[in-house]
């Protein structure tokens, strides 16, 4: 049986705008559309163009059930065909994304085009987007791009800052040693030796 227009569920997803965050967004909205629901799929104006650029205007056209929207990443504007700086895009994203974001679900519910959103699907490194759900009262789950050993990274970054592994003191974190090192590459395995023993002591 089919599902009607109205009763689709639809998923908005906002990936970080970055390869390694965008790739693995794509694939799981790939997943929801074969799934029976309607997706949303954000990008940055800027990442849209490339993405124009690369596959063409056909590609970002969409398909029955899936659709790309834009939101501006607040960075002034680049024809630049490049990646853009992380740390400026998390910075202006969290500062400068939330209110394009919040318009841009709006005119979706006001549209008898798509189905009502239902839920926001945000990246880790997007959490205003999460912001938006709440104050528009809908539901939101959080997609975490990376490995779920490097998200156990990250939640330990606090703790590792309050016992005082890090930051890195010393000349074995200088600049110095780190050019020292590339000049002599046999030194490379003892320093690496010394820095896990180091890392681990206060553990």
């Amino acid at each position: 049986m089919s599902i009607s227009h109205s009763e689709k569920r639809h998923v908005v997803c906002v990936p970080f705008p970055a390869q390694g965050h965008v790739i693995p967004f794509m694939q799981l909205s790939k997943l929801l559309l074969c799934s029976g629901f309607h997706v949303t799929f954000v990008n940055t104006e800027f990442n849209h163009k490339r993405l124009v650029k690369s596959l063409g205007e056909d590609f970002v056209k969409g398909q029955p059930g899936f659709q790309f929207e834009t939101i501006p990443d607040g960075l002034l504007p680049s024809d630049k065909d490049a990646t853009q700086s992380i740390a400026a895009l998390c910075d202006s994203t969290s500062k400068h994304c939330f209110v394009p974001l919040k318009e841009l679900v709006e005119k979706l519910n006001a549209s008898h085009e798509v189905p009502v959103v239902s839920s926001i699907m945000y990246d880790g490194l997007m959490g205003f987007a999460g912001n938006v759900a709440r104050e528009l009262n809908i539901a939101e789950q959080q997609f975490w791009t990376a490995s779920a050993c490097g998200l156990m990274g990250y939640l330990q970054f606090d703790e590792l800052v309050k016992r005082g592994i890090i930051p890195f003191q010393g000349y074995y974190f200088s600049l110095s040693y780190y050019l020292f090192l590339l000049k002599n590459n046999n030194k490379i395995n003892e320093h690496i030796k010394y820095l896990v023993f180091e890392i681990l002591q206060p553990l």
